[in-house]
């Protein structure tokens, strides 16, 4: 099954983010994804202090993920 995730980069490495239940915030469509990014994350935009160093942080993406059955 292919859905839709939220993906944070830094410089540790790319993470799935997850809901406040711990569960990986997953949707079915890439348009749900970035709905619920600018929700949870669209502040970003506009601070700057944020976006420079040290932090350099950025939007999340939306990024399909695979999910099989073990």
């Amino acid at each position: 099954m292919i859905v839709w995730g939220a993906e944070w980069r830094d410089r540790e490495g790319r993470h799935l983010l997850c809901l406040n239940n711990c569960l990986p915030a997953l949707f079915r469509t890439r348009r749900k994804a970035r709905e619920w990014i600018d929700k949870e994350f669209g502040y970003i935009r506009t601070r700057e202090d944020l976006r420079a160093d040290p932090h350099c942080w950025r939007l999340p993406e939306a990024v399909r993920v695979r999910v099989e059955k073990a």
